[in-house]
């Protein structure tokens, strides 16, 4: 109501007091609903790293300084905004508005719907989204790549694989839902490029454009014309000048037309004649008129008369000789845009003077400005066409040698700077040696952590394509650099799976062009992460296994080591708890011989954590307290939280059996340690912007089995499920299915118990994890004991027995074997 009496004071002509009046009222409202919401969204305002509040994105284009006319467009689209807010204040309405504005290319429509997007940008407090769909071009975005983009711009961590375009499109919903967001997806190339894209949410407000209708439902669609001649003249006196137009505008008329009214081609020419003061009019009239010098690649038409081939020309003409060769090498870098370093880079000259011909070629409209990402640093990108224009330039005037050079600098570039991140995010992926442990304070890791993360965020997309350009050029050296960083930052991450899988593939090729075995094992050992942590176990045993064995070959103890534990780690995670122990044993041994600690506390608590299926809580507990000691000696806060974890989840199997043998003060002694080191760990991830970490300390505090703490655990679980569908991982919710169904049973809640384990046991039969289908159906017979229903109860026994049995989970078996003797008895 507030945002519908703020837009009001624009659509109706009200007297001064009127307009007071219900600007008091709105401020009034305004006021109410902040104060009814506050706190609404606290987990989403925890998203961010330690100390900084989650704020609503802001990714709205800047409005043109030069912006001319549409008056009448933006008064249509000031009457169909208003139009929906009286609808959408009377009667609701159950969609959101899309506006679909359409045109030849260049005829100015993101301008427009950037000028519009920031006038009603006060109606919509929950954030303004942007997205190029680069429809004009032979690849354009995908709806997942923009999904993923919105999903993390509005606070979701996808620290887990979110899945295709169906469980992306179901977060989209989950995120928008009870907000109001302007969105604004730009150059699309059709409908079903759009379609995914619309929030269902009937506070928000799509703003689309293209070069076609997209037949959209809930559309208001606009036809953008080229301008008059009027208003070509004048954005042409805006540019050029107002005295020299006056002095000469039968030429100035001249121009607007040989332009085609276009106001790409006019914004160009008038540029030129800006920086170019000795230049008239007249003389750039009889440039325009020779058509052979038109771009063709810009035609808005069939005839060489509608193209704006001259505009380009004359700009690129105007250049001097070292920006004509940027704005070619430019073209050469397959990327959607660069940072200002790259210019430098393509030169071989500095940062700063790349940059100032980057500048340069922006005053010459032939390049501009695409922003400010995520670790705050301006990137800049040519004009898809104006890319196609310098590209064949530089194919038809640049040596082959020359370009490769080029490319080979900015991809060298590229490779130092993924490396320096990935070593700060994660030190211990590149060696005993990548940083003395402990040598930083904590705080100041915590900040050079976040950092590289905001960087792989924001340099993602140009990273697989500069992966993608050094495999095609065969440049398999500088593919292995870049592909070994953007893994081990993935991995570090627990993000962008799709990309990883892809890229760690693309690893595994380059080392094999290279003929180096190091290399060739160290990319298994990636593949072998990625592929495990999407479930495919036997992959990954199988990548980790010849890792190994490269490894040993090679006399490469601190890899071999590394190399074993990621063996132990699949075997464990799939269920082969026996076999998983001697490797991670074998690892522990070798770090240790190796000197390195870090890796020696890692590998204990993947230790600590086999040991606890095994029921054996106590060996656990004394492998989790060397490893906490050593965390904390060497200030890793992450790594310390994660300890605590498990500390708790082992101190919780303590407490359960200590109350199971009837000795509940002691019991009541280690519940309350499990939920203090839960509740720290938890905190911990929360001031870090961990969501991901911070729900699993959730389920474990929610599956400590403290009966004086029943309710709060089932609390607990049903918010980690919560956190974990919003994350999009769905191995997480099937694993919190199964502590809700524990949860419920404490309760006494049969019927909810046995429901959320048949949940869990079909969850992890999609998911291809037997090994906790296999518990999941032996708590589901447990439950069915529980409520007197010993036929169920056996038949679903019997299953789980029967899984063990195929994974040579003894533990497994003698827990199942245990219910079977209760139920036959």
């Amino acid at each position: 109501m507030a945002s519908v009496l703020a837009t009001s004071l624009d659509v109706w002509d009200l007297p001064t007091e009127a307009k007071v009046g219900v600007t008091a009222v709105a401020g009034l409202l305004v006021g109410l609903l902040t104060w009814a919401t506050a706190g609404s969204r606290s987990g989403e305002r925890d998203a961010g790293a330690a100390g900084t509040p989650w704020r609503p994105p802001d990714q709205w284009p800047p409005v043109s300084a030069h912006f001319t006319g549409r008056t009448e467009s933006l008064a249509e689209l000031r009457e169909v905004f208003a139009e929906r807010r009286r609808a959408r204040g009377q009667a609701g309405s159950a969609s959101p508005l899309v506006v679909s504005v359409y045109g030849r290319g260049g005829v100015g429509k993101s301008m427009l719907i950037a000028r519009f997007g920031h006038e009603i940008a006060g109606s919509f407090p929950d954030g303004r989204l942007y997205a190029d769909l680069r429809g004009e071009v032979e690849a354009p975005v995908v709806p997942e790549e923009v999904l993923i983009g919105f999903l993390r711009a509005l606070g979701v961590r996808l620290t887990t694989d979110p899945g295709g375009l169906a469980e992306l499109r179901t977060l989209w919903l989950t995120w928008t839902k009870g907000r109001r967001i302007l969105i604004c997806l730009d150059n699309a190339h059709d409908g079903d490029q759009v379609k995914d894209l619309i929030p269902a949410e009937a506070g928000c407000v799509v703003m689309v454009t293209s070069r076609q209708p997209l037949f959209l439902l809930n559309t208001y669609d606009k036809r953008l014309s080229v301008f008059s001649e009027a208003q070509g003249v004048e954005l042409l006196a805006r540019l050029a000048g107002d005295d020299r137009v006056a002095a000469d505008l039968e030429s100035a008329q001249e121009i607007v037309r040989m332009c085609d009214h276009l106001p790409l081609a006019i914004s160009i020419c008038g540029g030129r004649l800006a920086t170019r003061e000795n230049w008239t009019l007249r003389r750039l009239a009889d440039r325009l008129r020779d058509e052979r010098s038109r771009l063709g690649q810009l035609e808005i038409g069939r005839r060489l008369d509608k193209s704006v081939r001259a505009s380009l020309q004359l700009s690129y003409d105007d250049c001097t000789g070292l920006q004509r060769r940027l704005l070619r090498l430019l073209s050469m870098v397959s990327a959607p845009d660069v940072p200002g370093w790259v210019a430098g880079e393509l030169l071989a000259t500095s940062e700063p003077e790349g940059a100032d011909q980057l500048e340069a070629l922006i005053d010459a409209q032939l390049a501009e400005c695409s922003g400010i990402d995520l670790s705050g640093v301006m990137r800049y990108r040519l004009h898809d066409l104006v890319k196609i224009f310098a590209r064949e330039l530089a194919l038809s005037d640049d040596d082959e040698s020359h370009r490769r050079a080029a490319v080979e600098r900015v991809l060298s570039g590229y490779r130092r700077r993924a490396e320096a991140a990935a070593v700060a995010r994660w030190p211990q992926d590149w060696g005993r040696r990548a940083r003395p442990t402990g040598a930083e304070p904590a705080p100041a890791a915590t900040r050079e952590q976040t950092s590289a993360a905001d960087w792989l965020n924001a340099e993602r997309l140009t990273l697989v394509a500069a992966i993608g350009q050094a495999r095609s050029m065969e440049m398999w050296e500088l593919a292995w650099g870049l592909g070994r960083a953007f893994c081990s930052l993935c991995h570090s991450l627990r993000a962008y799976w799709s990309d990883w899988r892809a890229v760690a593939e693309i690893l595994c090729e380059a080392a094999d062009h290279m003929g180096d075995p190091r290399a060739v094992g160290i990319a298994l050992l990636d593949r072998s992460a990625v592929a495990g942590g999407q479930g495919a176990h036997h992959s990954a045993m199988k990548d980790a296994e010849r890792a190994l064995e490269i490894f040993v070959d090679l006399g490469e103890t601190w890899w071999a080591a590394r190399a074993m534990r990621a063996v132990g780690m699949a075997l464990f995670n799939d269920g082969h708890l026996d076999r998983g122990q001697g490797h991670l044993i074998g690892a522990i041994t070798a770090f240790k011989g190796e000197d390195d600690r870090w890796w020696v506390a890692r590998t204990q608590r993947n230790l600590a954590e086999l040991r606890l299926a095994q029921r054996r809580p106590k060996e656990a507990r004394e492998l989790l307290e060397d490893a906490l000691a050593v965390f904390e000696r060497d200030r890793n806060r992450y790594s310390e939280a994660q300890t605590l974890r498990a500390y708790g989840e082992v101190l919780g199997a303590t407490a359960r059996e200590l109350h199971a043998a009837g000795d509940v003060r002691a019991a009541g002694e280690d519940f309350a340690r499990a939920g203090f080191s839960l509740d720290r760990a938890a905190e911990m991830f929360r001031l870090r912007g961990e969501l991901w970490e911070e729900a699993r300390c959730l389920r474990a505090a929610g599956e400590v089995g403290n009966p004086a703490n029943a309710l709060r655990e089932l609390t607990y679980v049903r918010r980690a499920t919560e956190m974990l569908t919003a994350l999009g991982d769905s191995w997480g919710v099937a694993r919190s299915e199964l502590s809700a169904g524990r949860a419920h049973g404490r309760l006494g809640r049969t019927r909810e118990a046995q429901e959320s384990l048949l949940r869990a046991v079909h969850d992890f039969g999609e998911l291809g994890d037997r090994w906790w289908m296999a518990r999941s159906l032996r708590y589901l017979g447990e439950a069915h004991l529980e409520a007197g229903d010993r036929e169920a109860s056996v038949s679903v026994l019997r299953q789980a027995r029967s899984i063990y049995r195929s994974l040579g989970n003894q533990a497994g078996m003698d827990s199942t074997l245990e219910l079977l003797r209760r139920a036959d008895g």
